[in-house]
């Protein structure tokens, strides 16, 4: 159902009881409504997350809002959701907060759970932040390992500029092991990737790799 078809359910359902002295469907409305929030809880929380990405100021509603997400479609049994809501935790850790201890286990809940109803994107998510945190400690072959197995699915999916932004992940880890030409080959098609999907911000991290690694 829609937000609008729930948000009308709600309302008919209040008025069956009002009215017509019939409450039975009153937890049928609360249980819509809980997916309503749960959907603009997450959806809120991503868009806080992305104005971090470009502030990098800590802003404490995203934390809270992902685990209201989290916690209604845990109770609503919405396997998906909740998966997508416990990822999103597990990124605020990493990314705000710079913290992987309380990243890593989100990561791999959320795993388990879209693995459960074959989320094959925010499986690919899942993957390639423990390769992150993998790469960050140092874990360089578990890390190329999650990052492929990320790429591989995003590849399935036809979901381009997530394919080239792990491309680039991957570049800094063939660069690392002494297999520059690897590394270049793989900024080239992360390149040709972003390009074709008018992905100009995968572009400039692209163009900071070029940099990082001192290639052309």
């Amino acid at each position: 159902m829609t937000v609008d078809e729930r948000i009308k359910q709600a309302g008919l359902l209040y008025e069956r009881a009002v009215f017509g002295g019939d409450s039975d469907g009153l937890e049928i409305a609360d249980r819509g409504l809980d997916a309503v929030e749960a959907d603009l809880a997450l959806a809120r929380g991503r868009l806080i997350h992305a104005r971090f990405l470009e502030d990098r100021e800590e802003d404490a509603r995203e934390l809270e809002l992902f685990k209201r997400a989290a916690d209604l479609y845990g109770r609503l049994g919405e396997v998906r959701g909740h998966g997508e809501a416990v990822f999103w935790i597990g990124v605020f850790h990493q990314v705000v907060r710079d913290d992987n201890a309380s990243a890593l286990p989100a990561f791999r809940r959320a795993l388990d759970l879209a693995g459960q109803v074959e989320d094959r994107l925010t499986m690919s998510y899942a993957l390639r932040h423990l390769g992150i945190a993998d790469h960050m400690a140092g874990n360089l072959d578990d890390a190329h390992t999650f990052l492929e197995e990320s790429t591989r699915l995003r590849r399935e999916l036809g979901f381009l500029p997530g394919v080239a932004a792990n491309l680039i992940g991957l570049a800094y880890l063939a660069a690392q092991q002494n297999r520059r030409d690897e590394a270049a080959a793989l900024l080239t098609e992360a390149t040709d990737l972003a390009r074709s999907s008018d992905s100009h911000g995968v572009l400039r991290q692209i163009a900071g790799a070029r940099e990082d690694l001192n290639m052309p």
